[in-house]
């Protein structure tokens, strides 16, 4: 099995490799489907030789399109797997329950984006049937193991995903998450799981669980892989109600000391090994220079109790009203029984009670980076829950319940390897449309802890030297006076939720100047042949915030695109040239905070 799971344990960009190096997708995704065993339980359905045949008549189709530039196509050739409650046209869809089974007429939207960017469906996962579950353990296609250690659960309810991700079958899944689906099985196989803010990513053909609360979320060994595939399968949808457009006013990054929300208590239903993988999170966290505070978690606790103790589990019961109830399975059945309990009035009071609990929520957060919880309080075996099916899933939830209720985004990451060998992991929880800036550090955390990759045994790779590209939803802007780091006007910037990037240089034919009787003190920056490297630093400011800080700009200032040492062309200040005539030239300087501090740079 390791040597199975090691030779597919292969990121987005090992992929991408295998084909610049003249492998072809036909014998590369033959053998692997090849190798796949179809008596594995994390599988529903895989890909028959003529589906697989057909995929790759497209993707020829596809590079024809793009010319045979495969930067065109960033998931050329990439396997990736979807939870059985998605549509795949021509493949059925069960919800894990063969009576309810159906072949759909056409892809989910998110199913579409993914294949028009080149990746290839390899098959249909396992998951607690309907999506009602944390577990892994209601289907009757077989309970999904747990990666590390066969007799614990996987987690659910998209336990076939995290596991094929997890064991390096494929690189990336689709899962669902409307309680914590798409994070509590993350957390049990040491892999990534992005819940994504509700309506980024379409649920067109999706099966709903709770239809005002699914997301479709995404696993992955790697955070920049998780990101990568939820930038290309997301994206506003006309065809789903729920759909909304980012309003790309939130931050894409964090700060070199992000603040963090920590619970002020924590329940591990007595796991100490839970407890103490989580008190060492923090603490790697607070190394990595992350400021913990605590906050009161009554409203988070209240909140996710609504999901099953009020209302709001009629919306499952609405979802399923006609599924024959005999065909659901026991736990389940009992699950969605409970919604008939309630009236009308009483969903009405339950919207209410969610919609202040929320509110008590987001303003608990503002001022944070984000919420920092465990991903699950404790683990479970198979035979545990098999005795305790209601009572242990939902301590499963302590976590996770409320997110959705309160419109939030989520980063389930890798922590750490109990004592036992079992994976521990943590949640980063912000408000809607921070996934980027959760992304962001993510990577960053991911690149500290230097875990194993799910369960494959292999490492994370390094990080390649290139500079990277300005964040989605984000205006890259190099800044050269007074909007540097500690000086008077970087309130601008900060207030407008930019993040730093980088230090950098100009390419070498800029000149700079102290421009006269400017308040506070201001430099200009023009072109010139006999120019020198002149110091700047990089910003990506949210793009919706982009315009109020350009209306700020005082003449002679503007702003225009500026080169970079590296040959980078991004936004940066420009100075008119009348403005110049009088003013000092402090090239030699180097920078303006050298001129400012009154020290030139050492030759």
């Amino acid at each position: 099995m390791e040597s199975q799971s090691m030779s597919h344990a292969l990121t987005l960009a090992d992929w991408k490799l295998a084909y610049l190096d003249g492998q072809r997708p036909t014998e590369r995704l033959g053998q692997l489907l090849a190798s796949l065993d179809q008596a594995d339980c994390a599988w529903i359905s895989l890909a028959s030789a003529e589906q697989l045949q057909a995929q790759l008549h497209e993707l020829d189709d596809l590079l024809a399109e793009a010319g045979g530039d495969l930067d065109k196509l960033p998931l050329y050739g990439v396997p990736f797997a979807i939870k059985d409650n998605i549509d795949a046209a021509g493949w059925p869809t069960t919800a894990a329950c063969p009576g309810f089974s159906h072949i759909a007429g056409s892809d989910a939207q998110v199913v579409a984006r993914l294949r028009k960017a080149g990746a290839v469906l390899i098959g249909k996962t396992n998951l607690d049937q309907f999506a009602t579950g944390l577990v892994g353990t209601r289907s009757p296609y077989g309970e999904v193991p747990n990666s590390f250690d066969p007799a614990y659960v996987s987690g659910g309810s998209s336990s076939g995903s995290a596991s094929v991700v997890a064991r390096g079958l494929v690189p990336f899944s689709l899962g669902t998450d409307t309680a914590g689906s798409g994070r509590v099985p993350a957390g049990f196989n040491n892999i990534v799981g992005l819940k994504p803010s509700k309506g980024w990513l379409s649920t067109s053909g999706l099966l709903p669980a709770c239809r005002t609360l699914d997301c479709i979320s995404v696993f992955a060994l790697s955070v920049a892989d998780a990101a990568s595939v939820a930038a290309l399968a997301g994206g506003y949808d006309a065809a789903d109600p729920y759909s909304r457009r980012n309003p790309n006013s939130a931050p894409v990054g964090m700060g070199a000391t992000p603040r963090f929300a920590v619970p002020d208590t924590l329940e591990f239903f007595g796991d100490s090994q839970a407890r103490a993988a989580h008190e060492q999170a923090l603490e790697r966290l607070a190394a990595l220079g992350v400021k913990l505070q605590s906050i009161d978690f009554t409203p988070f606790r209240l909140l996710a109790e609504q999901l099953y103790q009020g209302a709001w589990v009629a919306e499952r019961t609405v979802a399923l009203e006609n599924v024959d109830a005999e065909q659901i399975e026991p736990v389940v059945r009992g699950i969605v029984a409970n919604g008939h309990d309630y009236s009308a009035c009483d969903a009405y009071r339950a919207e209410y009670r969610r919609a202040e609990l929320s509110r008590r929520i987001n303003d608990l957060l503002a001022g944070f980076d984000a919420l920092v919880v465990p991903t699950s309080p404790t683990i479970r075996t198979r035979a545990q829950m098999a005795e305790e099916p209601v009572l242990f899933n939902s301590q499963f939830g302590t976590y996770t319940n409320f997110t959705n209720l309160a419109d939030l985004c989520a980063l389930a990451l890798p922590a750490s390897l109990r004592a036992d060998g079992l994976p521990a992991g943590i949640t980063l929880i912000a408000p809607a449309w921070h996934d980027q800036a959760l992304s962001a550090f993510g990577q960053r955390w991911q690149a500290h802890i230097d875990l194993p990759l799910g369960a494959t045994g292999r490492r994370l790779p390094a990080l390649a030297g290139q500079p990277a590209a300005a964040a989605p939803g984000s205006v890259r802007l190099a800044v050269v006076g007074a909007h540097l780091t500690g000086m008077p006007l970087n309130f601008q910037l900060t207030s407008r939720d930019a993040v730093l990037v980088e230090q950098t240089l100009t390419s070498a034919d800029y000149r700079l100047y102290a421009l006269a009787g400017s308040v506070p003190p201001k430099p200009g920056l023009a072109r010139a042949e006999d120019g020198v490297p002149i110091i700047v630093e990089l910003w990506d400011i949210p793009l919706a915030r982009f315009g109020e800080f350009v209306a700020e700009i005082p003449a002679p200032l503007g702003i225009g695109n500026l080169t970079l040492a590296d040959g980078r062309s991004v936004k940066g200040f420009i100075c008119e040239p009348w403005a110049l005539r009088q003013a000092r030239d402090i090239t030699a300087f180097g920078g303006w905070r050298a001129f400012i501090s009154g020290t030139t740079p050492c030759n």
